[in-house]
């Protein structure tokens, strides 16, 4: 007896397969791979700041742990709304596009890290939420339950942003920028074309210095102070590292004759006064090799009208009076607690949730 001879086609097999793989490759991401770590500035930030989990948190504090995990489970396919970080990191992308239609082989962008103590069974929803806003976010650090933070030197972390007081001030403490995010009592329109970041000047791009001046012997030993060593730089502040990361990006643009159409701007917001104290602030961002878009001395005056106009992404300042006031004006404000200007701080943090165990 004859075998019998199968009818099937090979090369149609192959064919099939082929128009399979086809398939199956158009479902994937067309997101860009994240840069290399080496190459790239590296913002963490925890699920709380990207996402409002505000109800999630309820739930966790009233309920538990498993409750939490299963509520996240069973909502899987509801994205999370958008957090204080949200506006930020959308900017963070928006500059991305812009440097690789300029060095599309360039690895020099920014990577946006989920940096969080979620366990993983959270992780799906946190995933689709990321994938329904079209976020560029492929790092995750989930530790489920644990601190995050001995991980940040290892993603070589420029700035670290978390709702968790205790997180950022450890953070601090490890050589790393990192502020405390808040979100603002109001909406307000933001660029979509330019990423905007304002500092405060004084225990955040510089030492706090100064303010133990103040505090010890009063504004006019300051000024003396400022007058004496004007030629002298004011050491660095935690976020000096984070304002030299954005100038590293700026720089590439400037030389592709695009400074006019920079879509990062930077701002110094400072409380000192220019013709008393301002020189010095500005011969040291000089000795640094820094540059500063704009740099508005107020004299004293409130903080929050002037950022009402600038409408930053983000604005960091060491003091919760600046915060209060900037974020009741609609700015999203992160809190850098550093230095001796702590001690003094009598004002209750807003929105300062008890220590976190979920994000």
């Amino acid at each position: 007896m004859k075998p019998v001879e199968s009818t099937e086609d090979p090369k149609g097999e192959e064919k099939d397969w082929a128009a399979a793989k086809k398939f199956f490759d158009s479902l994937k991401s067309t997101k860009p791979r994240p840069p290399k770590p080496r190459f790239a500035v590296t913002i963490a930030v925890s699920s709380r700041t990207l996402f409002d989990m505000s109800k999630e948190r309820k739930i966790f504090e009233e309920q538990g742990l498993e409750k939490y995990v299963a509520h996240q489970q069973e909502h899987e396919g509801e994205p999370l709304k958008p957090g204080a970080a949200f506006p930020f990191v959308k900017a963070l992308m928006t500059v991305n596009a812009r440097l690789r239609e300029l060095y599309p082989d360039s690895e020099e962008l920014f990577d946006i890290v989920l940096m969080t103590n979620n366990h993983a069974q959270v992780g799906v929803r946190l995933i689709n939420s990321i994938n329904h806003y079209d976020l560029t976010v492929e790092r995750f650090c989930m530790t489920g339950g644990k601190s995050p933070i001995g991980y940040l030197k290892a993603y070589m972390t420029n700035l670290y942003l978390s709702k968790d007081s205790k997180k950022v001030q450890q953070a601090i403490e490890e050589g790393i920028a990192a502020a405390i995010m808040f979100t603002p009592d109001k909406e307000v329109e933001l660029s979509d074309t330019q990423l905007r970041v304002a500092f405060d000047g004084d225990a955040v791009l510089f030492s706090d210095e100064s303010e133990i001046i103040v505090k010890q012997g009063g504004l006019d030993s300051f000024f003396e102070h400022e007058k004496k060593f004007e030629n002298k730089p004011l050491a660095q502040g935690p976020l000096k590292c984070f304002l030299e990361a954005l100038g590293k990006l700026q720089r590439k643009f400037y030389s592709k004759n695009e400074r006019l159409n920079c879509p990062i701007r930077t701002y110094l917001v400072t409380a000192r006064s220019a013709a008393s104290s301002g020189a010095r602030v500005l011969k040291t961002l000089r000795s640094w090799g820094l540059e500063i878009d704009e740099a508005l001395f107020l004299a004293g005056a409130p903080k929050g009208p002037l950022l009402q106009k600038i409408r930053p992404h983000i604005f960091f300042d060491d003091q919760m009076f600046h915060i209060e006031g900037a974020t009741e004006l609609g700015t999203i404000s992160a809190h850098v607690p550093y230095g001796i200007g702590q001690k003094y701080n009598k004002r209750k943090l807003i929105e300062q949730p008890p220590p976190e165990k979920t994000s």
